[in-house]
């Protein structure tokens, strides 16, 4: 997958594995794409039927808005999560991968695939992974990472909230920006603080996020309002390119500002997003 392909997607649906019954109403969420769980939201004594499921929901649901979240490489339920996906007919869109800590994880997880290797999510929940982040989100096939608050707040034993982990979402994002890959933001736990959701959406897309998780479909809606761009914000993009074009893609002043090539590439990211309902 070209790592520009995961351009577009501001939410991002988990669902667990173990619930097949779930699926298609996760579908109907309005979430850019749903992320069938086999990890944390799994029992051990569920990992291969809800390995089987989300295999088979590739064959009945879209895959180009599923991903799945395969157990981490370093335990055995990962390995054969791996293993059950290189074998299937259809890949989805997106592959998280749980708890990386070095590039040697999604190029294992490539090396296996293969050719048909869907993009790989690494999720960065340790300070280890954090710490080999550059390295992690430049690694061949990896299309986007992810902020795993929940697993790093608990090593670092802070509430997960965003005070405690703000320098490491700064340092998160400094790596997917370096490697010119989105970031994608952890769940918000707090299913019914509407307020509190809304808000730290703003401060994650501020901080430079693309996207968010979502743990229930009912925070689908304020996440895909908050990321998306509003009306007014795509006109003032179209406005904005449209002078930058007419006076030779030169740097000038525009409506007040100064409309210069940094500027324009985010106009420009704006405009291409795919699946925008305002683009």
């Amino acid at each position: 997958m070209d790592r520009r392909e995961m351009g577009g997607l501001s939410s991002i649906l988990f669902v667990p594995g173990s619930r097949p019954d779930r699926f298609a109403k996760a579908a109907d969420s309005g979430a850019d794409l749903i992320c069938i769980d086999l990890e944390d939201a799994v029992a051990e004594s569920d990992k291969d039927a809800a390995r089987e499921a989300a295999i088979g929901s590739l064959d009945t649901l879209d895959p180009a808005a599923v991903a799945i979240r395969i157990n981490g490489l370093k335990t055995a339920a990962g390995l054969a999560d791996l293993l059950a996906l290189r074998a299937a007919a259809t890949k989805p869109r997106l592959l998280f991968i749980p708890m990386v800590e070095s590039a040697a994880e999604p190029e294992i997880a490539r090396s296996v695939l293969g050719d048909t290797a869907p993009g790989l999510v690494p999720l960065i929940e340790t300070v280890k992974g954090l710490r080999a982040g550059d390295a992690i989100a430049a690694a061949p096939g990896v299309a986007a990472m992810m902020f795993g608050g929940g697993d790093f707040s608990a090593e670092l034993g802070t509430d997960l909230a965003w005070e405690p982990l703000l320098a490491a979402r700064s340092a998160f994002v400094m790596s997917a920006a370096a490697a010119r890959i989105p970031a994608i933001d952890v769940p918000f736990i707090a299913l019914e603080d509407e307020a509190g959701l809304e808000g730290e959406v703003k401060r994650a897309k501020a901080l430079g996020f693309a996207a968010k998780a979502a743990i229930h479909p009912k925070q689908v809606e304020t996440i895909n309002r908050v990321m998306r761009p509003t009306d007014e914000e795509l006109a003032e993009a179209r406005s904005a390119l449209d002078a930058y074009e007419a006076a030779g893609r030169k740097a000038i002043r525009h409506n007040g500002k100064m409309l210069e090539a940094p500027v324009v590439r985010r106009f420009e990211a704006m405009l291409g997003m795919k699946g925008n309902k305002n683009a």
